[in-house]
């Protein structure tokens, strides 16, 4: 077993590495390569999974421990590498191996299909509307199968660093998984590179989250420095660790190292699941391909960052009792979870692009399961990082089959809009009936639709966390998030599937096929019956009826435990209200909404709309200050006062000044002294008299030579005699 979770993330790796090496030219090879490999990936998962779940007091002893290497040699020894799988990175492994095989197996339909008919053979041409300069009208883009290839390769590299970071057991091993998938969101955010919006996304994507990956490197090194190892087992497995820790201070802000460990790897989940005030690089990432925007969202990177805040929770809340205050950490979860869930939800609900309202969607969940750990609900975290996972993913891969609909549409009908634009979408209920079905179960379950799905279950555990822990303030704000989620949930279904067409293309537009919109009815499955397995033991009716595995499983890493608190039926109260209430308002605004007709929300809302709509000019303000202070030090301080100012003018006056003192050697020293009395005088003018002296014996006669060869013996000769035989 321990071999079999080393093996888990090597099949997408090989596969990469095949692709990139062997079948680029192969559109069959590649896809089949890569779905193979997600395929062992999973099978050896789930293989994994359910022999975690029959171990008894996983959490104490964790699969895998006993096989480590030596990695990096060290003075004293080497840094050991190894895997483990607990309960938190048993249930990660789950969901993150059935999204990765559906989202591989979607995109062969995709890509394939994903074109509008007749497409296919102009080279390199990205689908939804991309425009692209061909060879004759600018420059040559890729062949169609090399950009089919790399997407596959890229996205089994993205799957090997999910893989990977799940099963270590150390945080060095994490961080180096943390930036392979850096890397393979760069590179596939801006997959159609030909478009410069998709280029200006890609690098936003990658300086944004590198802002956090900073502060965390800081974080692991002061670890480190602390602790001497980065080992899970070692660190949060010891409660003498945690306790030294939490009780020595730290030399910034009065805070302890606990407290300053925490909040600077927190930093590198701030960056990666785009929590405020660094969210901004997410909702440019739909310039992807739409499987990208799913795996981003839900498989791979964004829960990568959640991952990383519930693995590093016990040093979080270090020195916490599970009562009364919370540590300055867990604080700063928190107040940063439950801003970002709220702030997220308002920019959603005046978004026209259905890729972007799930964009902005994500962020606002990813939010609650921040402020979720924030006030110690840990297991309720940890559960809608599950649930979350399959219902967002099953919502833009529904996304990407509504907008290929919408495209065939557009090919059809010759008419030039944009297929993303929920403004020209309407009746597709009838056009896509298995992608409404499976939309709907994904965002009843995103609203939190009572009972019957996912999404309301884990919620319901945050809502009931900070509401019982005597988190009024999060309450509250989480609680109108919700609302606010179930409104632009209810608004992006109406006025994409109910209604009347409002376009042309909207009336001609076809369901996806098979291999599209199978792995939809898969996600759709899990995204109703994945809440069933934590249903609260108090809640009414329904509690002890079917067991609360998920909390009694996942709740064995807790070292320290929250306060028992009255079960209160408010939190309850609150999620029926807010979800069935937001779903009905949206319905009912946008129940009658018309072609070229207005936003029903723009004329009352006046100016707040055309805040929503613009983001809270985030972007422009980043732009004005962050962007415009960064390209002044680059071009201003950097460029022109200290490489041309400053090191420019040293570097040219140490040249002055060696050519003033060539000129001052030349002229005092080498033409006197060098050149006329040694060269001519002594040198060259002795040189040139022993020449024509010498000269004068070189006559070339043979006979000569001879005698003064003669001669030379004889004297050498009587040399040697008379010094060294007579002597």
């Amino acid at each position: 077993m321990d071999l079999l979770i080393w093996l888990i993330p090597l099949p997408p790796l090989l596969a990469f590495a095949a692709i990139v090496l062997f079948t680029n030219r192969s559109k069959a090879l590649s896809h089949s390569l890569a779905i193979g490999a997600a395929g062992l990936s999973w099978l050896a998962s789930m293989v994994v999974f359910f022999t975690a779940v029959g171990r008894e007091e996983l959490a104490k002893h964790p699969l895998g421990v006993d096989l480590k290497v030596n990695w990096l040699p060290l003075g004293d020894g080497a840094f050991k590498i190894g895997v483990q799988v607990d309960p938190l990175s048993a249930v990660i492994l789950f969901f993150v191996a059935w999204t990765v095989l559906m989202i591989f197996v979607y995109s062969v339909g995709y890509h394939n299909f994903g074109q509008p008919a007749g497409d296919h053979d102009k080279p390199g041409l990205p689908p939804h509307g991309a425009t692209v300069k061909v060879k004759g009208h600018g420059h040559q883009v890729p062949s169609v199968e090399p950009m089919y290839s790399r997407f596959f390769a890229m996205i089994s590299l993205f799957a090997f660093g999910m893989f990977l970071l799940v099963v270590t057991d150390n945080l060095l091993t994490l961080y180096m998984a943390w930036e392979i998938m850096g890397l393979c969101s760069y590179l596939l955010i801006g997959f159609w590179y030909a478009k410069p919006s998709a280029r200006d996304a890609a690098v936003k994507a990658f300086l944004t989250t590198r802002v956090g990956d900073m502060f965390m490197l800081l974080g692991m090194a002061a670890l480190y420095k602390m602790t001497g190892t980065l080992n899970y087992q070692e660190i949060l497995a010891n409660p003498t660790v945690l306790e030294m820790l939490a009780s020595q201070a730290a030399p910034v802000l009065g805070l302890s190292w606990a407290g300053l460990i925490g909040i600077l790897i927190f930093m590198g989940t701030v960056g990666k699941s785009a929590q405020f005030p660094l969210h901004v690089w997410l909702p440019d990432a739909m310039e992807g391909p739409t499987p990208v925007s799913a795996m981003i969202h839900a498989a791979t990177m964004v829960s990568a960052g959640v991952y990383l805040s519930i693995r590093f929770f016990p040093l979080i809340s270090a020195g916490w009792d599970g009562g009364g205050a919370l540590t300055p950490a867990m604080m700063t979860l928190a107040v940063v979870g439950a801003v970002t869930a709220l702030f997220a939800a308002t920019i959603a609900v005046a978004q026209n692009d259905i890729k972007r309202v799930l964009a902005y969607s994500t962020i606002s969940q990813l939010g609650y399961m921040i402020a979720a750990l924030g006030v110690g609900a840990y297991v309720a975290a940890a559960f809608h990082l599950v649930t979350h996972a399959f219902f967002k993913a099953l919502l833009f891969l529904g996304s990407g089959s509504v907008i290929h609909g919408m495209e065939h549409g557009v090919l059809h009908t010759h008419q030039h809009i944009d297929p993303q634009d929920m403004q020209h979408m309407g009746g597709l209920r009838k056009k896509m009936p298995v992608t409404f079905w499976t939309f709907l179960a994904g965002g009843l379950a995103l609203s939190g639709f009572p009972l019957v799905t996912a999404g309301f279950w884990s919620k319901d555990e945050i809502l009931s966390g900070a509401f019982n822990g005597g988190h009024v303030w999060v309450f509250v704000i989480l609680a109108l998030a919700a609302l606010l989620t179930a409104f632009y949930t209810a608004r992006q279904i109406t006025l994409t599937f109910l209604g009347q067409a409002r376009s042309e293309a909207a009336e001609h537009a076809s369901e996806s096929r098979a291999v599209m919109t199978a792995p939809l009815v898969v996600l759709a499955f899990f995204a109703i019956t994945a809440g069933w397995v934590g249903i609260p033991k108090a809640f009414p009716g329904l509690g002890g009826l079917v067991p609360n595995w998920f909390e009694e499983f996942v709740g064995e890493m807790l070292l320290v435990h929250g306060e028992a608190a009255h079960h209160s039926l408010v939190p309850l109260i609150t999620s029926l209200v807010v979800a069935l209430g937001g779903l009905a308002l949206g319905w009912w605004v946008y129940r009658d909404v018309r072609a070229g007709q207005k936003d029903p929300l723009q004329k009352p809302l006046g100016p707040v709309y055309t805040l929503l709509q613009n983001k809270y000019y985030f972007d422009e303000l980043y732009g004005a200050t962050v962007v415009r202070f960064s390209r002044w030090v680059s071009e201003v301080f950097t460029d022109r006062w200290l490489d041309r100012g400053v090191i420019d003018g040293i570097l040219h006056g140490i040249a002055a000044a060696g050519l003033w003192l060539g000129g001052v050697l030349r002229n005092g020293f080498d033409l006197p002294v060098i050149n006329r009395f040694l060269g001519d005088t002594v040198v060259a003018g002795g040189t040139r008299k022993l020449g024509a002296e010498t000269s004068k014996i070189q006559t070339g006669r043979l006979q000569q030579y001879m005698l003064m060869g003669l001669a030379v013996v004889l004297a050498a000769s009587a040399i040697i005699y008379f010094f060294f035989v007579m002597a």
